[in-house]
């Protein structure tokens, strides 16, 4: 096996390329229309409405620039709207629409069942290590990533 095998940083590629490749097939045999940054920013809008565009790339870790046209498409097609802030009417504010709730509400039980099938070679006391894990080395590394994580 060629020595890549066993980098972190290609293993950790390949699992991304797994994990997209389980949302997408999911989220399509399902009927959605849905990334995984669209399901990022719904879920985050639900829980923190009335983010800013810079807040919301800084809760999701997406650069500001590349998050604007995830936003301008989810926009188009209904999913969020953006107002004038009422604090700064230089700013706008996110929020979901009625159409971006239910998309989200249709989601979540999806997104949810196909989280094992990413880690399907672990059992379930391996899974939390491995989150638990994956999670210290993320916050670890945070401030490294070009679009690090700003809660």
């Amino acid at each position: 096996m060629p020595a890549i095998h066993n980098l972190p940083g290609h293993l950790i590629r390949r699992l991304n390329q797994i994990s997209v490749a389980v949302f997408s097939d999911r989220t399509a045999e399902a009927g959605l229309e849905l990334t995984p940054v669209q399901y990022a920013v719904l879920s985050t809008l639900a829980e923190t409405e009335g983010l800013g565009q810079a807040a919301l790339a800084g809760a999701v870790a997406y650069d500001k620039v590349t998050i604007g046209g995830v936003l301008d498409r989810m926009e188009q097609k209904g999913l969020v709207a953006r107002r004038v802030s009422p604090r700064d009417r230089r700013a706008r504010e996110l929020s979901l629409t009625a159409e971006g709730e239910a998309l989200l509400a249709e989601a979540r039980p999806v997104v949810a069942a196909l989280q094992a099938e990413i880690l399907a070679g672990l059992d379930p006391a391996e899974r939390d290590t491995f989150l638990a894990l994956l999670q210290k080395a993320t916050e670890a590394g945070n401030a490294l990533s070009r679009a690090p994580l700003k809660l």
